[in-house]
């Protein structure tokens, strides 16, 4: 980990510049995925699957049995956890069902908002080094909340043609069972055009490498909708000297672990606390099964010294990071200084790991900076929000001189009309 002492502000920007993979060019890659599979529908997902994951599948769809054999398969612990953390998270997005207001804008003329599920979503869960079945959690229950009518799951087999069972037992007790053994590019592409087996969807939601994020940018050209840009799982650490190194460390590296491009930096208005951190840090990465992944994501690490907390916090609002932990005395005092992050967590025992599990918020959030104006998952993301407005013909007499004035300011004549024959009717 990189240690930088009492940096310029006009050098912040390059500090926490976050590093750019090498870019391949994906473009034209996608693009050729995308068009085979519009063409040859199972067939190019078939093939792509046997060319980047070396499965050759038989079927493409995941069979209720393999569902329902799925939590024999499983410890009655991770059973208990799954169940767990799916009723705090279910506790916490049902707070956010929305409720209707309507609102009497003008004597007679009363406006409010009907809130209808996106229809049908689908649900991109990676398989690479971890199978990701919290994501499931965390997309899985807002959707089923919201009411989306069609949800359906694409994820890549492991080297056998298989799903991991805590993905499949996650999916069963959400009532998710339509999960195909889909996963990279090929998997975008089917659920933006829909094959014989996989249904088109309306919206993408789920994290991936860079060529899922790739394709899910492109979907968007053919009118989907994805939940939000993506990019390397990242945290930012704010600690004073009440925070206890041993936990900032181990805050560190559980980020660390998810990849080689995962960003972690911390911040400080202390030399020892910083010092003390990077001890730890050193001693527990020896320990860690995923050392040699967590070793390289620290390598390009960072911890800023600078002259107040105030700084450190100005130094993170620039940099938005997705995870913001403020490890600091009185940290609900600092809470409204915070602009953007995609989520905060408030004290010395409100671990990172707390919220990707089980806490109840959402773990899907953005990335990249994009935390300055975008939010993470929520039920908002899996619902339309359609505008209603009732006037009454008292209402539109009253509303009418201001519609009249500025049709006619626009020189729009039909739209003058369609009120002036409304108040002069025979």
């Amino acid at each position: 980990m990189q240690i930088i002492k009492y940096p310029l502000q006009n050098e912040w920007a390059q500090l926490i510049k976050r590093p750019l993979s090498e870019k391949l060019d994906m473009a034209d890659l996608v693009k050729t995925i995308f068009d085979d599979v519009i063409k040859s529908g199972d067939k190019a997902l078939i093939k792509y699957t046997n060319s980047f994951d070396k499965v050759n599948l038989k079927s493409i769809q995941v069979t209720q049995l393999a569902i329902d054999n799925a939590a024999s398969q499983l410890l009655p612990e991770l059973k208990n956890a799954i169940e767990v953390a799916k009723n705090n998270i279910t506790q916490f997005h049902k707070a956010q069902l929305p409720t209707i207001e309507k609102i009497e804008t003008t004597k007679g003329v009363i406006c409010w908002r009907e809130y209808r599920p996106i229809q049908k979503v689908g649900i991109y869960i990676p398989g690479g080094t971890a199978p990701l079945f919290s994501s499931l959690l965390m997309l899985g229950i807002p959707a089923t909340l919201a009411g989306c009518t069609e949800i359906i799951i694409c994820t890549p087999p492991d080297a056998n043609g298989q799903i991991n069972p805590a993905i499949l037992y996650t999916a069963a007790i959400l009532g998710i069972t339509k999960i195909y053994t889909v996963g990279g590019i090929q998997a975008i592409a089917a659920m933006t055009f829909g094959t014989a087996t996989i249904p088109k969807v309306f919206k993408i939601f789920g994290p991936g490498n860079q060529y899922v994020t790739a394709a899910k940018q492109l979907a968007q050209n053919y009118g989907l909708a994805i939940d939000m840009p993506a990019g390397p799982s990242e945290v930012l650490i704010i600690a004073d000297e009440s925070s206890n190194p041993i936990f900032v460390a181990a805050d560190l590296l559980s980020q660390a672990e998810h990849g080689v491009d995962s960003q972690t930096i911390l911040l400080s208005n202390s030399e020892k606390v910083i010092n003390n951190t990077v001890e730890q840090l050193n001693l527990q990465l020896n320990h860690l099964p995923r050392k040699d992944i967590a070793t390289i994501a620290i390598s390009h690490s960072k911890a800023i010294l600078l002259q107040s907390i105030d700084e450190c916090i100005a130094l993170s609002n620039d940099y938005a990071p997705e995870h913001l932990i403020l490890a600091l005395e009185n940290t609900i005092n600092w809470l409204p200084l915070i602009a953007n992050a995609g989520s905060v967590f408030l004290g010395n025992y409100s671990c990172e790991a707390a919220g990707d599990y089980a806490t109840g918020t959402n773990h899907t959030l953005p990335t990249n900076g994009f935390a300055k104006n975008y939010s993470g998952v929520s039920i908002d993301s899996f619902v339309k929000k359609i505008t209603v407005q009732k006037v009454s013909e008292q209402g539109l007499i009253n509303i009418a001189p201001t519609v009249i004035a500025m049709a006619d300011t626009e020189g729009l004549w039909a739209h003058k009309n369609a009120v002036s024959v409304r108040l002069n009717k025979p």
